[in-house]
């Protein structure tokens, strides 16, 4: 059944190739949405799959994301799915 969460991430996650590992780790998770910077700092990540794929994905997060970002903050809120997202995008 096919589930979506809505993450919001703040720290030191522009600038630090944040979107981009985000994407690549979701895409190998057969997750779809999307990744996208915020105007406060924060980023915004809209995730659609299997329950255990997102919580695959929040496990990343907690364990501290891509490399060079430092995670201060993780939200995360079941939203409806819409169903349709073809892959997972970074969007601008």
């Amino acid at each position: 059944m096919t589930k979506a969460l809505r993450i919001n991430v703040t720290g030191r996650v522009q600038g630090v190739g944040f979107r981009y590992t985000a994407q690549q780790k979701a895409s190998r998770l057969r997750l779809t949405g999307w990744v996208r910077n915020e105007r406060d700092g924060s980023v915004e990540i809209r995730a659609e799959g299997e329950p255990e794929q997102l919580a695959a994905l929040l496990d990343w997060l907690e364990a501290g994301g891509p490399p060079c970002s430092r995670i201060s903050r993780i939200d995360h809120f079941p939203v409806e799915p819409q169903g349709t997202f073809s892959r997972f995008s970074v969007e601008y």
